[in-house]
């Protein structure tokens, strides 16, 4: 029975004080206003002001309904500059994953970046290491994932983001220190230690190793 533009219309003949003021603000005509009040004062079988007042006096029913008002249009114009944000892309919540180890060192600083700009905007940040997030970002439980790994999957576009240098770590006193660069072959009697990750998801595997088919002596996982 009731509709939003009714409490709109008696919270402007509150605050204009007169039905041809209130009616300019609401960009009508005050024989239109009139009607609009006329009918609904009908449904409900009730005055809801007096007329020709100034000051505009209401009835027990009209300032019924004159609270509703004051509730609900606050709410309403909160929820309308709270969906414009998110249409706008400076709220909500952003889920992503990670699944890219020497991205963390990266990505940390750039997400505080990020959260200064964006304050309103909440991130859900997870590990993809316990689980597969390319599918979860296939399926829309994912806005976006850091991969250094990607796969074919329809829907899925790939931006690439930086390129990086992979370099082995070994002591200073190690026979390998001094090289300008390595070889596979380097590796053969060595003992690699490497992230806790599946191996075909290793760079130093299916980039360095694997093509040049050498197997270090050991591999251990940090």
């Amino acid at each position: 029975m009731l509709e939003l533009r009714h409490l709109k219309t008696l919270h402007a003949l509150r605050e204009a004080d007169s039905l041809v003021e209130a009616a300019e603000r609401l960009h009508l005509t005050q024989s239109a206003l009139s009607h609009q009040f006329k009918e609904l004062e009908e449904r409900l079988g009730m005055q809801l002001f007096v007329r020709k007042t100034k000051p505009v006096r209401f009835t027990s029913a009209g300032l019924r309904l004159l609270q509703l008002a004051d509730a609900t249009l606050p709410l309403l114009r909160s929820a309308e500059r709270d969906i414009a944000r998110l249409a706008g892309g400076t709220a909500g919540r952003l889920h992503m994953a990670i699944e890219c180890h020497s991205c963390f060192q990266w990505l940390m600083p750039t997400i505080d970046q990020f959260r200064d700009a964006w304050p309103e905007v909440e991130l859900d940040l997870a590990s993809g290491f316990a689980f597969a997030p390319l599918p979860a970002l296939a399926r829309g439980d994912l806005d976006l994932v850091v991969t250094s790994d990607p796969l074919e999957l329809a829907g899925i576009t790939y931006v690439p983001l930086f390129t990086y240098e992979a370099m082995l770590a070994v002591a200073n006193q190690h026979r390998l220190a001094s090289k300008p660069y390595i070889v596979p072959e380097d590796l053969l009697s060595e003992t690699l230690i490497t992230y806790p990750v599946e191996r075909d998801r290793l760079d130093i595997f299916t980039r360095f190793l694997e093509p040049a088919d050498i197997e270090p002596a050991q591999v251990r996982t940090s």
